[in-house]
């Protein structure tokens, strides 16, 4: 009977797929973070080398500075340069002496040097000679440092290479290239593992999400297979109804005009043809949902749909001994619906709500305010129903119903009816400390 209506899965819900089963973006902030890592290892080396470089130089310094000192101790008492010959080492170490006349080496010799002489104006007691410098003094062409000291009115300065120093410097900067190497290479290869390992766990949830997702299309096309059948079957039983429905009708007339005179016997006569012209608008209704066509809307009062559903199950529930009861807050809002469409919703859940209750049992019918919107809430004190029940109760042809006391089609009906009235069907347990089921159907109340 609504069989035609099957929904496909809406393109949000297959990009929301989509997206499940893209892998995440962590392999390339993996591989970020490893280079920040080699990088900041690099940086923190080099600061160190560069830092040890410099101390040892201004040791080297301060070891010429105290030599100079010795020097010009030396020059106070022997009182001529000649006598620090013995400081000098050929092509390592060299004694200077300034004077009025400049700088002079040890066998009076002039010779001149910019950074020697500039820290002398300056009263520096150290200063680094470039390469050129030293090898303008006759040192090998390295770094060399001077250390200054006073001696009266003539400052001595003893020049030594660094080369030694540097080289031991450029051994360290090996070292410290291959640790570099090193610490990188342990960096890369546990980040290759990490994405190896990542690799596999996102293939993993890669493949589970396409399990998952294959899962939910065959549950969707299990559901939409068994609405399919169900919408044949309706229109199907529909048709053949109609038939003997009309008889009902026709035989129902003639009976009115024999019967004239016996009010009881008219009411009952009435009431027939009136429960057939209520079956021929249901089924007629259902017909047109089924071909796609819309609900025949109307504005009625809440309290309409639920006296005229309690009139049509009060004798079921006298019949099994079940209680049943109402109660509607005032003022509700109106609604827009079919009203026998919707009559029958409330109806099948009233039906539902009567089985699941043995003798004695007390069925609570409450219609409220929820927001906007307008709640049909049918409570039981019957044994429940498990999570996994309510989420397939609207499912076609399920039911947990004994055999032969249910098709599994009242739920399922129902729940297309409302969602054709934009409304929505929840089944659940009551919990909170009370026992048996709740089924509730919000629909939008009109302003």
């Amino acid at each position: 009977m609504y069989g035609m209506t099957i929904r496909a899965p809406l393109n949000g819900d297959s990009v929301a797929a989509r997206e499940s089963i893209t892998p995440m973006n962590k392999p390339r902030s993996i591989i970020v973070w490893m280079v920040l890592t080699i990088i900041a290892i690099g940086l923190a080396a080099y600061w160190d080398d560069q830092r040890e470089s410099a101390a040892a130089l201004d040791d080297f310094a301060h070891e010429q500075v105290t030599l100079a000192r010795a020097a010009a101790r030396t020059l106070d008492v022997a009182g001529t340069p000649a006598t620090l010959r013995s400081i000098e080492e050929p092509g390592s170490v060299l004694v200077l002496v300034s004077g009025p006349t400049g700088l002079l080496t040890t066998e009076g010799t002039p010779t001149t040097s910019p950074a020697i002489e500039d820290a002398i104006r300056h009263g520096a007691t150290s200063t680094r000679l470039s390469r050129p410098e030293a090898a303008a003094l006759g040192l090998p062409a390295r770094t060399a440092m001077a250390g200054v000291a006073m001696s009266g009115h003539t400052t001595v300065v003893v020049v030594a290479t660094a080369f030694k120093e540097r080289d031991r410097e450029v051994r360290a900067q090996w070292r410290l290239a291959l640790s570099f190497l090193f610490c990188s290479a342990v960096v890369l290869a546990f980040g290759t593992l990490a994405l190896r390992k990542q690799r596999k766990e996102l293939e993993l949830a890669h493949e589970l999400a396409v399990a998952e997702a294959i899962r939910e299309r065959d549950t969707r096309l299990v559901r939409a297979d068994k609405l399919a059948t169900l919408g044949a079957l309706g229109i199907g039983i529909a048709h053949e109804v109609s038939t003997p429905l009309g008889v009902i009708v026709g035989r129902a007339e003639q009976l009115s005009s024999r019967v004239t005179g016996d009010e009881r016997a008219a009411r009952a006569v009435a009431a027939i043809s009136e429960q057939a012209d209520r079956i021929g608008k249901i089924i007629r209704a259902l017909l047109n949902l089924a071909r796609g066509g819309d609900a025949t809307l109307e504005r009625v009062r809440p309290n309409t749909i639920v006296s005229d559903a309690i009139e049509l199950v009060q004798h079921r529930f006298d019949q099994e001994g079940v209680t049943l009861s109402q109660r509607i807050e005032p003022d509700l809002r109106s609604i827009s619906c079919d009203a026998k469409l919707f009559t029958q919703v409330v109806v099948n859940l009233l039906l539902n709500a009567c089985d699941a209750c043995t003798s004695g049992g007390h069925v609570e019918l409450i219609v409220s305010a929820k927001g906007e919107h307008v709640s049909f809430s049918v409570l039981d004190d019957g044994d429940g129903i498990s999570e996994d029940a309510a989420a397939r109760a609207t499912e076609p042809f399920f039911t947990t119903k004994a055999a032969g006391r249910g098709t599994g089609l009242g739920l399922a009906i129902a729940n297309e009816i409302v969602g054709h009235h934009h409304g929505k069907l929840h089944i659940a347990s009551r919990g909170d400390g009370h026992r048996g089921t709740e089924a509730r159907v919000d629909i939008k109340g009109l302003t």
